[in-house]
């Protein structure tokens, strides 16, 4: 009985070794490369946010994606490429104002992405250590980076001509004020600590700080002094 019972489960392994295996459609194949992008793309962002790009090595994100090392030329060309994919991904992201919100909204939203996602924050902060104040060059990266900021600058003086921001002051540095205060939790964590007595990525800090800075950008729109 139990050789019979051996000689049956033998034939039926023999059986579906034998057949073969399916290969994976072109929807499957698709699937697993998209799959295997964004294992990458998301272990590249704590690498580029912990050691900034000079310090990032594509072989320790290629450890904490589990991915062989060699997909990241085949889908990014290398570091490069794959540190351009995330400026892109953080353009065409959450970087975008939603031309809804009100001013307020959009720089109290900014605060708590960058507490919720602080690998962003800190690779803004690592590129700008990074950079020399030399003109960068005019690479497809550089002018796709040039347009996005100059969208930006656009969507601040049309709400200034809306009435959200006083007519005195210049869109650009305004617009830089506010990514300062978005970067400080990230950047500057001991002032934090010191002058609020909370932790920069506490909950009780991010809450509070998004709501007083909705508050500070609300009176920007009071008119001031006659230039």
């Amino acid at each position: 009985m139990i050789d019979s019972v051996s000689h049956t489960l033998n034939r039926v392994t023999v059986i579906a070794m034998s057949r073969p295996r399916r290969s994976p459609s072109g929807d499957e194949r698709k699937r697993d490369a998209e799959r295997t992008r964004e294992r990458i793309l998301e272990a590249a962002l704590a690498e580029f946010g912990e050691h900034g790009y000079a310090g990032a090595r594509t072989s320790a994100i290629a450890a904490r994606a589990g991915v062989n090392q060699q997909l990241i030329s085949y889908y990014f060309d290398g570091k490069e490429g794959l540190f351009q994919a995330l400026q892109r991904r953080w353009e065409t992201g959450g970087g975008a104002p939603r031309p809804d919100s009100s001013l307020a909204e959009v720089v109290s939203q900014f605060v708590k992405q960058a507490g919720a996602q602080r690998s962003w924050a800190r690779m803004l902060a690592w590129e700008g250590l990074a950079d020399t104040g030399a003109a960068a060059p005019a690479d497809d990266g550089e002018r796709r980076s040039g347009d996005y900021f100059a969208a930006m600058v656009d969507d601040v003086r049309r709400r200034q001509q809306a009435g959200e921001l006083a007519g005195d002051l210049d869109p650009a540095y305004v617009l830089l004020t506010f990514f300062a205060a978005t970067l400080a939790p990230t950047v500057l964590p001991q002032i934090v600590r010191r002058v609020t007595g909370l932790a920069a990525d506490s909950p009780e800090f991010l809450e509070t700080y998004a709501e007083q800075l909705n508050r500070i950008v609300a009176r920007l729109a009071v008119p001031g002094p006659a230039a």
